[in-house]
């Protein structure tokens, strides 16, 4: 493991997906620093030694933020083909699981930090663990978690697909999250043909345009009305970067997001 500290330091069993969507149960560690995490609903916010599991088929975004120049995480990607390797060697069954939670809170133990200590040292210098520990590591987090909270295997063993649900509240709760259409047809369970004549028949738009409409009112409204910067929301809106999202407003309203700030600044003078 490096030991400079001033770098960020990133500990992955498997990868992580680039878009804001969680393909897989992932338990996330915190060993500097603090994570923020926004899952449609609510913030959490995880600190030095605390974890969470977030479930899989669900939207989610997080943020890093250093502590005295320090961030350490570790994210373990529970894939559904170790999950079922797992599930037949163990014999383990699936419980129901109440919570219809994203992030889930997992009660503590004291067995979860020595077995991240114990889980480092299998690091190479990459960030990537040696793949010859790769299940043995995965199998032993798994094992302490069902021993610590049985009703987890209702999450870990339900490997039905997501069904098909009301897709105008789905959008409206979700449409800040930078995902392809092809993702959200998938999670509201629908095919992708499906999907677009649904949404068409909806929104009197496709789902690409509408986003993009939609996104933009509402920084429209977070910079007119809430005072907010630019760079302070376009992320959490969707856009991948300031300038991408500078020109589409510009398209929409006329005028560039920091031309609006200064017009709002003089009018309140």
């Amino acid at each position: 493991m490096n030991t400079d500290t001033t770098k960020h330091q990133d500990y992955v069993i498997a990868e992580i997906s680039p878009e804001q969507f969680i393909a897989e149960h992932t338990l996330a560690y915190v060993i500097k620093g603090v994570i923020n995490i926004y899952d449609g609903n609510k913030n959490i916010t995880l600190k030095s030694g605390d974890y969470c599991l977030a479930r899989k088929n669900r939207l989610a975004r997080y943020k890093k933020e250093k502590v005295n120049d320090e961030l350490e995480k570790v994210f373990v990607v529970f894939d559904e083909k170790f999950l079922k390797m797992f599930q037949e060697k163990h014999k383990t069954k699936a419980t129901k699981f109440d919570s219809i939670e994203t992030i889930i809170n997992i009660k503590p133990t004291h067995l979860m930090p020595d077995f991240i200590r114990s889980l480092l040292p299998h690091y190479h210098h990459g960030g990537q663990i040696d793949e010859r520990f790769a299940d043995v590591k995965r199998e032993e987090l798994l094992l302490i978690l069902l021993q610590n909270q049985p009703e987890l295997a209702g999450i870990f063993f339900n490997f039905v697909m997501p069904e098909k649900i009301n897709l105008e509240e789905f959008m409206n709760r979700n449409y800040t999250f930078n995902v392809s259409t092809q993702k959200l047809a998938y999670l509201t369970g629908r095919s992708l043909s499906s999907f677009k004549r649904d949404f068409k028949t909806i929104f009197h738009e496709t789902p690409s345009r509408w986003l993009v409409q939609k996104r933009l009112q509402e920084a429209h409204f977070l910079i007119d009305k809430k005072n907010k910067k630019p760079s302070e929301i376009y992320y959490d809106l969707g856009f991948e970067d300031l300038s991408h999202f500078s020109f589409a407003f510009k398209k929409l309203f006329g005028l560039a997001p920091t031309e609006l700030t200064r017009q709002r600044v003089n009018i309140g003078s």
